[in-house]
């Protein structure tokens, strides 16, 4: 009956493996660089606009650091199953800047700046933990988790920089250049984001389509990670 039992079990996880678009035994530490990475991201937009004048997000309760309120749980199951998702939009309302269109465009920008600087600390953390000799020092088991949690919050953080740079709805690329667009070209832009939205989807879930367009600029976020690794271990070592 044991037997049984445990063969029905490596039979689940084998089914529930071939479900997820990423390996099962990494999957806690993919769900902790997520949480942390969208958190801050979103947190970035709610406080930076709270800061100029809208209190939307803030009275939303947006502007926290807590993961529940951020946090989409079909935009993030998505992503363990599809590499892609979503968290929930922070509501800004631009009419309470003294400035609109200058500060919403800071206001979006600073989202995928947060993830940047994720990146940069995360690369910086990692090397230091190195340098300081506790990778060599830690069990087999405390090593193994300390880089493959750092792998996943380093590159994911760096990609999405780049994604949200992406000028295509709903992603913050697009909101940038509306935002830097005459209110002429603007109105015609937002008439029609839901063709740039199907437009988006297709490129995602494609995979043909995907490979000669997302993943080629995806690939820029792995660059940039790996230079900055490089340029980081150039310092301490």
């Amino acid at each position: 009956m044991d037997r049984i039992r445990s063969e029905k079990a490596a039979g689940d996880l084998m089914d529930l493996q071939s479900f997820l678009r990423f390996p099962l035994e990494d999957l806690p530490f993919i769900v902790l660089a997520l949480i942390i990475a969208f958190t801050v991201h979103e947190f970035a937009h709610a406080y930076s606009a709270y800061k100029f004048g809208d209190d939307t997000a803030y009275n939303a309760g947006r502007v926290t650091l807590n993961p529940r309120v951020h946090l989409d749980v079909l935009g993030t199951l998505l992503i363990l199953i599809a590499g892609f998702g979503w968290a929930k939009p922070v509501p800004v309302n631009p009419s309470k800047f003294s400035s609109p269109r200058l500060m919403s465009i800071i206001v979006t920008v600073v989202g995928p700046l947060s993830n940047l600087l994720l990146g940069i600390i995360g690369v910086f953390i990692y090397v230091g933990l190195d340098a300081a000799g506790v990778m060599e020092s830690s069990s087999p088991g405390v090593s193994l988790a300390i880089q493959r949690f750092f792998s996943y919050f380093i590159s994911y953080n760096f990609l999405l920089f780049i994604f949200n740079l992406i000028p295509l709805p709903p992603l913050d690329g697009y909101r940038i250049i509306a935002d830097l667009m005459p209110l002429k070209i603007r109105y015609k832009m937002d008439q029609n984001v839901q063709w740039g939205m199907i437009i988006f989807l297709l490129i995602v879930f494609i995979p043909p389509l995907r490979r000669v367009t997302l993943d080629p600029i995806l690939s820029i976020g792995n660059t940039m990670a790996s230079n900055t690794l490089r340029m980081a271990y150039e310092l301490f070592f």
